[in-house]
Parts: structure tokens; C-alpha cells; sequence
């Protein structure tokens, strides 16, 4: 074993593997293309007050998990623990003009115990759109992400959908829930016990036995959403539907973060354990980009975890690839003059994927490693090819290889490849 091992909570992704990465990310930037959505790239750390705005000081991730660091400076910061209070952050700080679609893949950090699928540094593919309250844009998010599970392959997928309502139908609301579980607090979860007051609407995410039995019995936010916002939720639901994807009503999807408003959604997998199943979620959040210090700005987005999403495809038995890696041409040479270099350089620049061997290996060592890259086609080059300006092309895809492979002239080499390629 080496000294140094990759920190507790990480790993590292190689090939082939980070093939499946590779994929998910182009994937989800080709859908994020096609929804009109340009690529953000912000800091992984910012001013820990960005996220204790963000996401609320008394949250358990703004308390327990955010990694925060002093620096040279004796300024304080914080890794970013979630995508969407960094891309508000740019968007207050630059102004650009709304509606603002933005795409982000982002490491994010949170100190939390390891699990299936989430690592104290995982990744995450999302969206922003800042600057319309519109419904439709809510059904425009929501549907990018449910097409972009279909397209890595996903079938078993739910959406879980609710309404948070705004400030003032959620405000009364949370005095009618504060009621019931104060008569009620002996009755929670040792956790919410001690801190349901800090947060009501967080013990309706609770997924323990007692908070369940006890919100339960309580009053529900969709029965006192105010008109508008109930107007608002059916929009979104008939939108929807209208794509034909049906979401489910779930009362007690508050999601995580205090800056959420209105439409609340989260996706689940029925492939994966019930307590970490979710691949994905957001929301609307109307009132993040004036906690950040910008003027009241709509917003929606959601994220979702690389991780998760990667052993959701392997619970399916999605077994499709997501990105082709296969190596097209092995260039094998015993030659004393490296003619595989000016080889390689050719059939690269004509878009083909080429591996070679170095160090002078023998014939023998060269193929074996031809053989092992998966490349279909060898290109051999020895003594004799080089006296007379040949190449051998070899199909190691062939059941009889030795057999099936052809010389051509050293000039040809290309369009022979790519004739046999097209054949």
C-alpha cells in the first residue's frame, strides 16, 4: 500500500471509469445546449457568508458539514457545499441580461459520513435560470432534467413535486405547524426534539419513524399555499403533464435550503435503497438573489449528483455506454527510425484514436498490447514495410487476424483505414 491514500469521503475516478464521466457530463451539456443554457464556471470557495445566506445559518449543512477555512488574509471561507448560491453570487455580481440560463458540473463539499453515492466531495450537474417567475420556466427545468435521465437510460425514475408557498402563505402556515409540534415535541425524533424550533419545516423532511407519525397528523403546506401560488403549482403540474411526465404530490418536500419558494421537486430512483434514493431536486428560490445583495430576482434550478446518477445506471443494468473510448488503430513498429511517430500524428489530425507502444518492445510485447487496448485495427511497420514505403494493416477484430490484413503504401494508409472503417 502506498504512504498517501486519497482523503476519507473522496476518490479518485480513472479509466474506464472516468469514461462513464466523461459521457454523463457531455450528455447533460448537450441537453444544456439544447434548452439554451450556457456554461458557468464560478469559484469552489466564496465568502462563507454567501452560503450562510444562501442556505441558512442554522442548517444543518451551514453547522455540521461546510468545510470553512481562514486564510492568509484572515478572510473567511467556505468550500462550496452546493451549486446554486454561487452561480446567484456571479449572477448579482455581473448583471447579465435575464432570463439567465446558466449550466454548471461542480465539485461540492460537505463533511458528512460517506455513503452509496455521495462523498464528502461529490460532483454535481445543474441548471440556474434567474429572472422570470413564469411557470412554464419551472416546467422547462424540470423537464430538462427528465429528459436527461431518459437519455443516460434511466427508466425507474420518479418526481416527487410540491409548493412551498411565498413569505407571507408560508409564514402562517409555519405558525400552524410551530403549534402542533410544540404540543407534540416529547412525541419527534431525539434530534428534532431539541431543535424543531430553529426550523419547523425541516422536521417535515425528517425521514425517522416519530417525525413521520408526528407531521403526519399535522397541518400539510399544499392546504395553505395562498391563490397565487396554488395557480402557480397548477401551472406547473398541467405543464407537466402536458409532456407527458406525471409528478407526484408530495406535502412534506420542503428540500433542504431556506432559500426555496413555491415549486419544490426532487427526483427518486426505485432502483436504490428508499434512504438514498434521490438522484436529484430543486426549486424555485425568488428571494436568494436579494439575500446575496442583488435586487429581488426569480430563479429556479436543480442539481444532481454524478455519483448518484452513476450507480443508478448500474442498479438499473443500464448497460449502454455513455461515450465511445474504443481505440481505432494500434500502430505497431520495430523499425530504428520511429516511424510510428509521423503515423500517429497523421491519423490523429483525420480524427481516428490511435495508441502505440514505446520503449523499442519486441513484435511480440507490441501485439500483446495492440491486443489489450482494443483497438481494431494494427498497423505494422518492420524492416521489411520500411524498405518498401508499406504498411500493415491487420484486423484484430477478425477471427482469423494473421490472415485478414493487407499492405498498402505508406501514402494510402489513411483512406485504407477509413475504407475499412465505412465498410
Amino acid at each position: 500500500m502506498s504512504e498517501f491514500q486519497a482523503p476519507i469521503g473522496t476518490h479518485d475516478v480513472i479509466g474506464p471509469e472516468s469514461y462513464e464521466w466523461e459521457g454523463l457530463i457531455g450528455t447533460f451539456a448537450e441537453f444544456a445546449h439544447r434548452f439554451g443554457f450556457s456554461l458557468v464556471i464560478s469559484p469552489m470557495f466564496e465568502d462563507i457568508g454567501v452560503f450562510n445566506r444562501g442556505i441558512g445559518e442554522n442548517s444543518d449543512v451551514a453547522k455540521k458539514e461546510m468545510y470553512v477555512f481562514t486564510d492568509r488574509g484572515d478572510r473567511t471561507y467556505a468550500l462550496r457545499p452546493e451549486g446554486t448560491a454561487s452561480v446567484v453570487r456571479a449572477f448579482v455580481q455581473h448583471n447579465p441580461t435575464t432570463p439567465w440560463k446558466a449550466w454548471y458540473a461542480t465539485p461540492a463539499f460537505r463533511y458528512e459520513r460517506p455513503q452509496a453515492g455521495r462523498y464528502r466531495q461529490h460532483h454535481q450537474v445543474g441548471v440556474e435560470v434567474l429572472g422570470s417567475d413564469d411557470p412554464a420556466v419551472d416546467v422547462e427545468v424540470i423537464s430538462l432534467a427528465w429528459r436527461f435521465y431518459e437519455a443516460i437510460g434511466l427508466k425507474r425514475i420518479r418526481l416527487l413535486i410540491n409548493s412551498m408557498g411565498h413569505d407571507e402563505c408560508r409564514g402562517k402556515y409555519v405558525e400552524l405547524l410551530k403549534a402542533h409540534l410544540k404540543s407534540n415535541a416529547s412525541s419527534l425524533c431525539e434530534e428534532h426534539q431539541k431543535v424543531w424550533e430553529q426550523n419547523p419545516l425541516r422536521v417535515l423532511d425528517c425521514k425517522k419513524a416519530p417525525c413521520i407519525e408526528v407531521t403526519g397528523k399535522g397541518p400539510m403546506l399544499p392546504d395553505h399555499v395562498c391563490a397565487d401560488c396554488s395557480n402557480h403549482f397548477e401551472k406547473v403540474v398541467a405543464g407537466l403533464t402536458s409532456l407527458g411526465i406525471s409528478p407526484e404530490l408530495n406535502p412534506r418536500l420542503v428540500r433542504g435550503f431556506d432559500y426555496y419558494t413555491r415549486t419544490t421537486f426532487e427526483f427518486v430512483a426505485d432502483s436504490l435503497d428508499g434512504a438514498q434514493n434521490a438522484i436529484g431536486g430543486g426549486g424555485r428560490y425568488d428571494k436568494l438573489a436579494e439575500e446575496l445583495g442583488g435586487k429581488p430576482t426569480s430563479g429556479i434550478g436543480f442539481g444532481s449528483g454524478i455519483e448518484r446518477l452513476l450507480l443508478t445506471r448500474q442498479a438499473e443494468g443500464v448497460s449502454s455506454a455513455l461515450v465511445d473510448r474504443s481505440v481505432d488503430v494500434f500502430v505497431i513498429d520495430t523499425t530504428d527510425d520511429d516511424l510510428a511517430t509521423s503515423l500517429c500524428d497523421e491519423l490523429r489530425r483525420h480524427g481516428l484514436s490511435v495508441e502505440r507502444a514505446f520503449d523499442g518492445r519486441s513484435m511480440k510485447s507490441q501485439m500483446k498490447l495492440a491486443d489489450k487496448s482494443g483497438a481494431r485495427f494494427a498497423l505494422l511497420i518492420g524492416p521489411q514495410e520500411q524498405a518498401a514505403g508499406q504498411v500493415t494493416i491487420r484486423d484484430l477484430r477478425s477471427a482469423d487476424h494473421e490472415q485478414a490484413q493487407s499492405q498498402v503504401s505508406r501514402d494510402e494508409v489513411t483512406a485504407a483505414i477509413f475504407n475499412l472503417i465505412t465498410k
